[in-house]
C-alpha cells in the first residue's frame, strides 16, 4: 500500500460562510484562509447536519445524521457503541489527538484519542489541565475571555458585545492550541507514523474578543453592515421576529454607547477581527505542514460546526438557528497537493457527515459502516455531478432542506399555532434572493415547489434512518458488528440503511 495520508481536520466555531475574502466580503482579512481556498477545493453548498454544537460535532466525528444518532442538544451521555472516525483511524495504525473546543458527550471522543485537549471546558473532565496550568502560571486565568468578559461580571457571559481581548494570541486558545498540534505533527512524522488530528479553534464563537492587532484591523465607521441587517421582516419565522426585536429593545450592550446601532458595530468589529484570529491561526498550521515537507502528505480540511448571523436579520448570534442560511450553510474546504486541483469551486450540496466516508476513500482503509455519508472524493478530484439530491439540517422538530438554488424550512403544524393555524412554513431561491429576505412559500406560483421539497424531505427521513432490526435481512460477515440472534447490527446497534436499499419493494420492505 501506498503510504497512507495525513489528515488534519480544523473546525472553527460558528464561522458565517460569507465571511471570507474570497467569498467577496467587503470588509474581513483572511489571507490564510484564501490561500488555503486557492491551493484546494472549496464547496459553496456545503450543509451543516445541526446548528447547535454538540450535535454538529458528533455529526462531523461520526458521519451519521441526527436523527440516528439521537443528540439534538449541548453534551450528554456517552453514546455507547458509537465509533468515531478518530477511533476507526486509530484501529488502523493512525495517530490521533483532539486539541480545542471538542464539545461533545462524556469520554467518547476522549478514549480514541493519543492525545487530547479540551481547552473550554466543554468536556466531562473540563479544562485541560495543561492549558489551565500555563494560564495560573502566568496569572492569566481571571483574564482569558472566550466564555465570559468577566470584568462585567455575571451581565458579561456570553456577551455578544465585541472589544478586544486581554490575553495575547500567543496566550489565548487559539496560539496555545496551535503550539501544541505542531508537536504532535512533528513527532509522527518523526516516528514515521501517520496522523489524524482534530484541531477545534473556539473563535469566532462569542466573546467576541479577538487579540489587539487583529481587532486593529478594522476600524467600526468603515464596516459594512450585510444588506438584510434592517428590513421590514414580513412573512419571516416568528421565532425570528421575536428575537430581532428582542436584541433592538433590551439592554445587552456593555459599553458606551449603550445604542443597538453601536452594539450592533462593536459585535460586527469583534465578529470579523475573530475570524481574523482564526485565519492566523490556519495559517501557522498550513506554514507548518508547508516548511516541514509534510503538507504534499496530508490532507487539510477547514469548515464550521455552524454559522453566525452576524448582524444579518439584526440578530447577534446563532439562534434560531433553522431560519437562515447564515446558520446552515458553512465554509468548507479541502487541501491535498497534487491530489486535489488547485482553487476548483464545486457547486453540488454536500454535507458534514460526507467527511468520514471521503477520508476513508481517500486513506485507503475499510469505509466506517455506522457513517451516513457519501464519499465526495470525484469532487474533491474535479468531477461534477451531484452526489445527493438534497442537504439536510436539523433541529427535532424543524428541518432545513437544502436543494440547488433552493432552501425550505420545514415546520410542524404546532410550532407557530397561535400565529399561523394553517401551518408556517419558509422557501427561498438563493440564486435570486441570497440575504432571504422573501419568504416564497405561501406565494401560490411556488406551490409545486414547496410540495417537491417536502417530499424530498420525506424520502430522505425514510431513506436514511437506522433501523435496529428489518426483515428480511440475512446476518452477514462485518468486522464493525455483532450477530445476535439472527441479526447483524453495526456497533450502533443499528443497521446500515445501505442494507436496505437492495431489498426496497419487496413484500415486506
Amino acid at each position: 500500500m501506498a503510504q497512507q495520508p495525513n489528515v488534519l481536520f480544523i473546525l472553527s466555531d460558528q464561522h458565517n460562510a460569507k465571511v471570507l475574502g474570497h467569498q467577496g466580503h467587503p470588509d474581513v482579512r483572511t489571507p490564510n484562509l484564501d490561500r488555503l481556498a486557492s491551493q484546494g477545493v472549496r464547496f459553496d453548498r456545503a450543509v451543516t447536519q445541526n446548528p447547535i454544537c454538540t450535535p454538529s460535532r458528533m455529526c462531523w466525528l461520526s458521519g451519521q445524521y441526527c436523527h440516528n444518532h439521537g443528540y439534538y442538544a449541548l453534551s450528554g451521555p456517552n453514546p455507547g457503541g458509537l465509533p468515531t472516525v478518530l477511533g476507526h483511524f486509530r484501529r488502523f495504525g493512525y495517530a490521533t489527538g483532539a486539541i480545542g473546543k471538542i464539545h461533545c458527550p462524556e469520554y467518547w471522543v476522549e478514549d480514541d484519542c493519543d492525545v487530547f485537549h479540551e481547552t473550554c471546558g466543554c468536556s466531562i473532565d473540563g479544562r485541560s489541565p495543561a492549558y489551565a496550568s500555563y494560564l495560573a502560571e502566568r496569572n492569566l486565568t481571571h483574564l482569558e475571555d472566550h466564555g465570559a468578559m468577566q470584568e462585567f461580571g455575571r451581565a458579561g457571559n456570553q456577551t455578544c458585545e465585541g472589544r478586544p481581548s486581554k490575553v495575547s494570541y500567543e496566550d489565548g486558545q487559539e496560539g496555545w492550541i496551535v503550539r501544541q498540534a505542531i508537536p504532535f505533527m512533528r513527532d509522527c512524522a518523526a516516528q514515521d507514523k501517520p496522523f489524524f488530528l482534530h484541531v477545534s479553534l473556539p473563535k469566532p464563537h462569542q466573546c467576541y474578543t479577538p487579540a489587539q492587532e487583529f481587532w486593529d484591523l478594522y476600524d467600526e465607521s468603515q464596516l459594512h453592515l450585510p444588506p438584510n441587517a434592517d428590513y421590514e421582516m414580513a412573512g419571516k419565522a416568528p421565532n425570528l421576529k421575536r428575537a430581532a426585536q428582542g436584541w433592538r429593545n433590551r439592554q445587552w450592550q456593555l459599553f458606551e454607547p449603550k445604542t443597538f446601532e453601536a452594539g450592533r458595530l462593536r459585535k460586527l468589529h469583534g465578529y470579523l477581527g475573530s475570524v481574523s484570529h482564526v485565519d492566523h491561526a490556519v495559517g501557522e498550521l498550513l506554514d507548518f505542514l508547508d516548511q516541514s515537507g509534510l503538507g504534499q502528505d496530508t490532507i487539510v480540511v477547514y469548515s464550521s460546526d455552524h454559522g453566525d448571523y452576524a448582524t444579518e436579520h439584526g440578530i447577534m448570534e446563532k439562534a434560531p438557528g433553522i431560519c437562515a442560511d447564515a446558520i446552515t450553510r458553512i465554509p468548507y474546504i479541502w487541501r491535498w497537493p497534487n491530489r486535489f486541483p488547485a482553487g476548483h469551486v464545486a457547486q453540488e450540496v454536500v454535507e458534514t457527515v460526507d467527511m468520514v466516508p471521503t477520508l476513508c476513500a481517500l486513506a485507503g482503509i475499510d469505509a466506517l459502516e455506522t457513517a451516513d455519508g457519501k464519499d465526495i472524493s470525484r469532487l474533491l478530484q474535479g468531477g461534477t455531478g451531484e452526489v445527493r439530491r438534497v442537504g439536510v439540517t436539523e433541529f427535532v422538530w424543524s428541518k432545513s432542506v437544502r436543494k440547488g438554488d433552493w432552501r425550505l424550512v420545514y415546520y410542524p403544524p404546532e410550532m407557530f399555532a397561535a400565529d399561523y393555524p394553517d401551518g408556517f412554513g419558509e422557501l427561498y431561491n438563493l440564486a435570486d434572493d441570497p440575504w432571504e429576505m422573501t419568504n416564497l412559500h405561501f406565494q401560490p406560483e411556488c406551490a409545486a415547489k414547496v410540495r417537491e421539497l417536502e417530499r424530498e424531505l420525506t424520502d430522505w427521513l425514510v431513506t436514511t434512518t437506522r433501523p435496529a432490526t428489518v426483515h428480511p435481512l440475512k446476518p452477514y460477515d462485518t468486522k464493525q458488528g455483532v450477530t445476535r440472534y439472527h441479526h447483524t447490527v453495526n456497533a450502533d446497534g443499528k443497521t446500515n440503511p445501505a442494507r436496505i436499499h437492495p431489498i426496497a419493494g419487496s413484500n415486506y420492505v
